[in-house]
Order: C-alpha cells, then structure tokens, then sequence
C-alpha cells in the first residue's frame, strides 16, 4: 500500500515573548497515512491537533522531526509553495466564511489554486465546472459571492477549493465544527464520496467524535501534544485501551438519553500546564490507574494488536475494568432507523436522496 505522509517523531515548540520559556505544543508525534485512507487526529481543544496539521502544511516550522511526503522530506525549503509541490497538499479550513474573500465570485475563489499551476483558461474554466458538480452544487452559484451562500454551500466551495487541483493529501482541520447538524452530515458524507471517486488521503482534525467514527478508517487520540493511541478506528472506539481514550469517549453526549457508555474509568485534577511538562507520563496525575513507574519514566509506545499502538504500563488494567462497547455504533444504527425515509421532492421538484451511508443527505439548493 502507497504510504501518501509520513510524520516521524515530530516536536514543535512556541517561545513565550519576554520569557525564555516554551509552550510544547507537539511533542514526539509519529504517524503515517496511506493512499486513499482516512487519518483522524482528535483530543481536547489545545492538546496539539491543528499545530500538526499545520507543520505537515508548511505553515509551521517543526522544531524537530520530519514530515514526508511520498517519500520526499518537506522543509522550510522544500514545502507545498514549491512548484512540484503545489496542489498536491490541500487544506479545507474550520470556519468556511473565514477561508472565502467576500469581494470574490464563487467561480473566481474555485478557480484560484489553478492559477498557481499555469493552467490555461479554457481548462481552469473546465475544472470548474466540473469540481462545483462535484460537490453537489448548481453551476449558477459560481456567479454569486460569499454572502449568497448558506455556511454547509460555503464549505462545499471550500472543499471544491482543496479537490480541483487532485491533491492526494488533504488536510481538514474542524471541517464540520461550524455547520449546524443536517449540513455536518451533508459534508460528511460528501467527503466520504469524494474520497471513493479519487483515492485521496484525509487527515481529519476534528473534536466530532461521531463523524469521526463514520469517517475514519484510522484514529489517533493526542493529550498534551502527543498521540496516546493510535489504531484502527473500530477498535479504538470499541475497546480503548489508554485511560484518556476512555475518558474522552465516555465524555460524548450522545442525543439519545437510551444511550449510554458505562466506564468505570474517571481521570480528575487538572491537565498539566504545556510550559512544564511532566518528565514522566504526562496523565499519571489524573490517572485512577497511576503507580510509582508512571511518575518515573514515560512509557514506551507498544503494539498490543496489530496496528494498535500507545503509550501505557497499564493498559491490561485498562481492559479488565472498562467494560467498553461501541455505543457509537449502536446510536448510528439508531439515527438510520429514524432517518430512513423514502426519497423527498426539493423546492424545485427534484429528487433529494434522503441517506448514503449512515448519515442523512440531501441536494443543495442554490442561494435564491
């Protein structure tokens, strides 16, 4: 299988003006990401997820590590800005307004990262048309501006943004975050769709545990700058086996009071400052599982099944007292039953299909 991104033991760290200290805002972070897979990074606001995915970017300087992509190692000076490079890493942004200049038409805005690799009109104009279909969109929205679009229409444009030059990574930072539940899932499903047709890779940052257990193929749980536990999605959620990944699962409220995870597993006491970092492991503290060794030394990354990896001395603890299910996976199969209606006619008397997959869809409308 063709490895897309490589992450090897990165470390970023942010100087504090005034003071010789620093914020460690990612430390020893390794992953990799293969051709047409999904990779999620998720945790707690601040604990290290954007600042990644802004350094496999460019957009921040590692202060140790390496980041490879397609075997080829991005630096400073050999980032996406460079010309064989450009296109090939895209970014669909949090707040979709934000990533959209108001004075722009819908077309223009589309077809600005063509520009950058000198195709000529007539093909820009092409891919246009086609990249706005795409994304389930009318053709007439390429003539309106910002303003004239819903936030779910506006991050279809910057989807259609980060897909027209056919990159083979892109990173999503919060893509859904903004969006209100119907458009979340419309987003969703059209990611997963996409992904299908082309064979890119995702990295998707993203605190929405539910869409990234309906989009993920891999999961990779970050506290405090470093990844905890990484693994097949399905797993993870179903048997978490590292005392955060536990406690972060079992703190989703899931729309469904029937619904419950049961955990015996509760971390209390107050997150670590990342200006000074425990120098053993960075959860002991918190942790109901915690001995003398988790305050001595860092537990070393282990591989407890294939592709399940983390970093704790106490995971067969972890899995004889949590008593996990896969909750999310019983209230998707209860959103199918409640949304599994036949398909509906639009205001222009189309035909909207109502699901793909496990998450409500419909047509997009054009802004009136």
């Amino acid at each position: 299988m063709e490895t897309v991104l490589e992450v090897v033991d990165l470390y970023k760290s942010f100087s504090i003006p005034g003071s010789r200290r620093k914020v460690q805002a990612v430390n020893g972070v390794s992953f990799t990401l293969n051709k047409g897979e999904t990779l999620a990074l998720v945790g707690e606001s601040g604990s290290g997820k954007t600042t990644v995915g802004r350094c496999v970017l460019g957009l921040e300087e590692p202060t140790r590590g390496r980041v490879l992509f397609k075997g080829e190692d991005l630096s400073p000076k050999n980032n996406v800005r460079k010309r064989h490079l450009r296109g090939r890493i895209q970014l669909v942004f949090q707040e979709p307004a934000e990533s959209l200049d108001p004075r722009m038409r819908i077309a223009d805005s589309i077809e600005e990262p063509l520009k950058a690799l000198n195709l000529p009109a007539s093909e820009r104009a092409g891919r246009v048309e086609t990249v706005i279909r795409r994304v389930n969109l009318r053709p007439e929205v390429l003539g309106h501006y910002r303003s004239s679009l819903s936030a779910g229409q506006q991050q279809r444009v910057g989807i259609a943004r980060a897909i027209i030059t056919d990159p083979a990574l892109v990173v999503l930072d919060e893509p859904t975050s903004a969006l209100d539940p119907t458009a979340r899932a419309e987003i969703i499903d059209l990611l997963r769709e996409i992904q299908e047709a082309t064979g890119t890779s995702y990295l998707f940052i993203s605190h929405d545990l539910s869409a990234v257990h309906y989009i993920s193929h891999r999961i990779a749980v970050m506290y405090l700058g470093m990844i905890v536990e990484q693994g097949p999605a399905a797993e993870v959620f179903r048997r978490p086996r590292h005392p955060y990944s536990v406690g972060l699962l079992s703190s989703v409220l899931l729309p469904d009071p029937k619904i419950r995870r049961q955990t015996t597993v509760s971390l209390k006491g107050e997150i670590p400052s990342p200006i000074d970092l425990p120098k053993a492991c960075f959860l002991a503290g918190r942790c109901p599982f915690a001995t003398d060794i988790c305050y001595q030394s860092m537990p070393p990354r282990e591989e407890i099944a294939p592709g399940h990896l983390l970093h704790c001395y106490h995971h067969d603890r972890v899995a004889e007292v949590d008593q996990a299910s896969d909750t999310f996976a019983e209230f998707q199969a209860s959103a199918e039953r409640v949304l599994g209606v036949d398909v509906l006619e639009t205001d222009a008397g189309e035909e909207s299909p109502t699901r793909r997959g496990r998450w409500a869809s419909s047509t997009v409308e054009s802004p009136s």
